[in-house]
């Protein structure tokens, strides 16, 4: 015996079916995807120093990756950071902070997935040019002057040279904008850079082929300013500028958080 379907049960049954039938004819538009925002720190911080940011552009839907930049060498460090885009299918907007801007210019070169660079406060060498260059050629720096040094042990048996910003300077040379108790927190967990890394000659130059924008931090006591508008205009970057220390991601996450943002819009086209 066939059972008859109730009115009400009829309708819902006519419904599923036209909608099924309306999906299959005219599949929505998917939306543009977020890309994925992979924040490189730089000398003398962790990845705990992108903290701020990577809150703000989670709110905004982003996926977020941090990577701990290992600070042994210009080219160890950038095929380190291309090994962590390998694993990275989305479009990335690849940013880097201070030392963090060589190693983003390197390994983006062999990185199809990158669309996008953001430099903060960042060093964007020329191919052939190196970190010493760019301070050597902008007086200003009180970099030099706050370094010590320490030797370590090396696979090979031999020693390197790790730097280190003296924690009675930190805040004064890195982040004067910080509150003090914050500031010698950042002093006590700073990462040592090996001194090779600061005068390795970068191999690459990915700013000539991928969009870029560039925070300059005003009162930068680390990288000049008048060097960061240098770089950031060779670049033909999209500039904003804040009155900041060089720890913009901390002292000005939300000033970090829209140049990213900014980035980040051109490549969905939103």
């Amino acid at each position: 015996m066939i059972k008859t379907l109730p009115a009400v049960s009829a309708l819902a049954a006519a419904a599923v079916i036209g909608t099924a039938t309306t999906s299959l004819a005219a599949p929505a538009k998917k939306r543009p995807q977020h890309p994925t925002v992979v924040l490189v720190h730089g000398a003398f911080a962790d990845g705990s120093s992108w903290n701020l940011v990577t809150e703000r552009l989670q709110i905004l839907g982003h996926r977020v990756v941090v990577p701990a930049n290992p600070l042994r060498g210009l080219a160890a460090d950038s095929a380190y950071l291309g090994s962590v885009l390998e694993t990275i299918e989305e479009p990335v907007v690849l940013v880097g902070h201070s030392y963090g801007g060589e190693v983003i210019t390197n390994a983006a070169a062999s990185s199809p997935q990158v669309k996008a660079l953001a430099y903060v406060a960042a060093i964007v060498p020329e191919k052939g040019e190196s970190a010493d260059d760019v301070l050597g050629a902008f007086p200003g720096s009180l970099l030099p002057g706050a370094l010590d040094q320490a030797s370590y042990p090396l696979a090979d048996g031999e020693r390197g040279t790790d730097l280190y910003v003296r924690p009675e300077l930190f805040r004064e040379v890195f982040a004067a904008d910080v509150p003090e108790r914050e500031a010698a927190v950042l002093a006590a967990t700073q990462r040592p850079i090996d001194a090779s890394a600061l005068a390795a000659r970068s191999e690459n130059a990915a700013w000539h082929d991928l969009p870029s924008w560039y925070l300059v931090a005003n009162d930068d006591r680390v990288i000049p300013p008048a060097a960061q508008r240098h770089m950031a205009e060779r670049a033909n970057a999209h500039v904003t500028e804040v009155d900041s220390s060089h720890a913009i991601p901390v002292a000005h996450p939300a000033a970090v958080t829209a140049v990213i943002e900014a980035a980040a819009r051109s490549v969905t086209g939103r």
